[in-house]
């Protein structure tokens, strides 16, 4: 009985148990409602279900969760700005490929200069808001809420207030499949990127001295760490986070919609790096913790489609699962339970 106790306390303290467990616990309560959620079948060569669906449309939170995460341990601010970055991404590489055309059948430029134009602007609205954060000192909430709020009309203006559709099958496989290849292929882009995240901090010091100086800047100052160079990297990384994220979801839809390309994704990426197990109060910081944040609120969304909820109540039930799950990873609560717990064996009387 002991030992059962000791494994189950050792396994209940490792750091992603809460994460993994909340994940499993909204996928498998999709049996009770929806048995073949978790059916896969082919079609057209490629992976079709819910569980896919998951995957699939969870790649683009899961790019943004990396750069958030990264923000939020070094600044112990987030960067609201990302979903509008994404829409910026996404109509400088349209506006490129199209020449200023609303609809095109073929590319008038060369579509590598489309996707490097996109992510050189997602990293330049990177560089504005950790300029502001990191050198200006602005709180991080309000520097990112000027592109939060401007980032959507620089889009409008550079698509000139239309949608731009580019009608070439080439640019779709992005956001698709490539044929031959059944996995989606946002689903590789994800990994690529969490996987050079994850080698680059492991590899360098540079994890180190985000969590350095997200512990303590001016500690980290005084031991000879740049702190405002490690913020300002990590907002320049969110942005190039999210021009490759406006990338895919830009193709997903084969144009460049500014006013729903990456619209509320930037409250599902700090909710990812929450659900992660992260403090959003800056620090130590889990990367895998905040990828299987994103892959439990995107399972959270599609659970929610497959039961029949309306479009417009999925926010309700989103926020009330949320809280639920944030609750569960409190220190507060945990330390309340425990209290609780060594009154009742004490035979104390709880006030």
């Amino acid at each position: 009985m002991n030992k059962e106790k000791a494994f189950i306390k050792r396994l209940t303290g490792y750091r992603l148990f809460l994460p993994l467990f909340c994940l499993v616990l909204v996928l498998f309560s999709n049996l009770i409602k929806t048995p073949g959620f978790f059916e896969v079948t082919i079609k057209n060569g490629v992976l079709y279900g819910y569980i896919i669906d998951v995957i699939n449309r969870a790649s683009d939170l899961v790019i943004l969760a990396v750069g958030m995460t990264l923000v939020v341990a070094a600044s112990g601010g987030t960067d609201i700005s990302v979903g509008a970055v994404m829409s910026v991404a996404g109509a400088v590489c349209c506006f490129i490929l199209s020449g200023g055309q609303q609809t095109v059948n073929e590319f008038v430029n060369p579509y590598i200069l489309g996707v490097l134009a996109a992510i050189l602007a997602g990293i330049l609205c990177g560089c504005f808001n950790g300029f502001l954060v990191a050198k200006l000192k602005i709180q991080p909430m309000v520097a990112t809420l000027i592109l939060f709020t401007a980032g959507r009309g620089i889009a409008q203006l550079i698509t000139k207030g239309q949608i731009t559709y580019i009608r070439v099958e080439s640019y779709k496989m992005l956001g698709s499949s490539i044929p031959g290849i059944p996995i989606p292929t946002p689903v590789f882009v994800a990994l690529i990127v969490v996987l050079l995240t994850y080698v680059l901090l492991k590899k360098t010091t540079l994890g180190l001295y985000i969590q350095t100086v997200g512990i303590n800047a001016k500690a980290s100052k005084l031991m000879g760490i740049k702190s405002v160079m490690i913020i300002f990297l990590t907002y320049v990384f969110c942005g190039l986070c999210a021009g490759i994220s406006g990338l895919v979801a830009s193709s997903r839809i084969y144009s460049a919609d500014a006013n729903n390309i990456g619209l509320n994704l930037e409250l599902d990426a700090i909710l990812a790096v929450a659900l992660g197990g992260n403090s959003l109060a800056g620090g130590k910081f889990s990367l895998l913790g905040s990828v299987i944040g994103a892959y439990t609120i995107q399972a959270l969304s599609t659970t929610l489609y497959a039961m029949g909820v309306s479009p417009d109540q999925i926010p309700v039930y989103k926020a009330v699962v949320v809280v639920v799950i944030v609750a569960l990873q409190s220190t507060e609560l945990k330390r309340m339970v425990s209290k609780l717990q060594m009154n009742v064996k004490s035979g104390k009387k709880v006030a």
